[in-house]
């Protein structure tokens, strides 16, 4: 197959050699959402490697983003607590990528840990390939969010046009509304469960399709290019083409890329994505409680 024919396309196979087809400069955006070496049970990746051969591993395939990424092109890695730092030094160190931010994004329905506490988050590692040129679409509408004066105090001098996504740390958003500050950094999204309409059924760790939303409003434009080297569940390929992405996918297994195209097949450009855009605006408040705290 020819190198311009592998776009709006998901393909089997290892994603390293599947990048080394592409040329050099030629993607918008990358989103990568790889194994995170904690002993996830996938079909065919064992996930569960010293941690020198992941690390080299991990630098072969972000190498070659590098390669691919146009000259203004960004990257985001969704990586686990285990190798977050690592992964970003080695991005930043040695292949010479611009972080622009250190993202959490915090989720309700978190895994349970029986000694110790539950783990409810994941990094979102922002790069650029340059540190002053890049697409950040900060005038988006779509973008925007309400901001405390529209959702908390129903403030008329709040910009009708809301404000770009707060960095926030968060507790739990229905017990401390007030305190939600614009000046850490925190992105609260719910986890896709198992009883969500927007569930794919075949894939343990599906994104929700409003946080991809987010980063390729924030950082592509309709018409460009944008990539998935380890599609998992297609999210990242949905939000493309239902936001008027060109869209290329790679995924180890043939059983998820049969998955992901038939979901592929159910999708048309400018369908809506699924989920809740502001989650704030649907969360439990939470009810006074009567009596004194100690």
């Amino acid at each position: 197959m020819t190198k311009t024919r592998m776009w709006n396309q998901i393909h089997a196979g290892d994603c390293i050699e599947q990048m080394k087809r592409l040329p050099d400069e030629d993607v918008h955006l990358v989103f990568a959402d790889p194994p995170f070496n904690i002993g996830y049970n996938y079909d065919v990746y064992e996930d569960r490697q010293e941690d020198a051969k992941y690390l080299d591993w991990s630098r072969d395939w972000m190498k070659e983003i590098h390669r691919v990424l146009t000259p203004d092109g960004t990257f985001w890695l969704a990586i686990g607590d285990e190798y977050a730092a690592e992964l970003k030094i080695l991005a930043q160190k040695e292949l010479h990528f611009s972080c622009r931010s250190w993202v959490i994004w915090y989720y309700t329905f978190g895994v349970n840990c029986q000694k110790n506490f539950s783990r409810s988050h994941t990094h979102l590692l922002y790069f650029t390939k340059d540190p002053q040129h890049f697409t950040f679409n900060e005038d988006d509408p779509e973008l925007r969010v309400p901001s405390a004066r529209q959702l908390i105090y129903n403030d008329r001098r709040a910009n009708p046009k809301g404000r770009l996504p707060d960095n926030t740390w968060i507790l739990r958003p229905q017990e401390l509304a007030e305190g939600f500050e614009a000046n850490e950094d925190t992105w609260y999204f719910p986890r896709v469960a198992g009883t969500f309409k927007e569930r794919a059924g075949f894939h343990g760790c599906q994104m929700p399709e409003q946080l991809l939303g987010r980063i390729l409003l924030a950082c592509s434009q309709e018409g460009e290019k944008v990539l998935d080297p380890f599609s998992g569940s297609g999210t990242t390929l949905a939000v493309a083409k239902k936001l008027k992405r060109l869209y290329l996918g790679f995924e180890l297994s043939e059983t998820y890329t049969e998955h992901i195209k038939q979901r592929l097949t159910t999708i048309q450009p400018g369908d809506p994505l699924l989920g809740t855009k502001e989650p704030l605006k649907s969360t439990p408040k939470k009810k006074p409680t009567k009596g004194k705290r100690s």
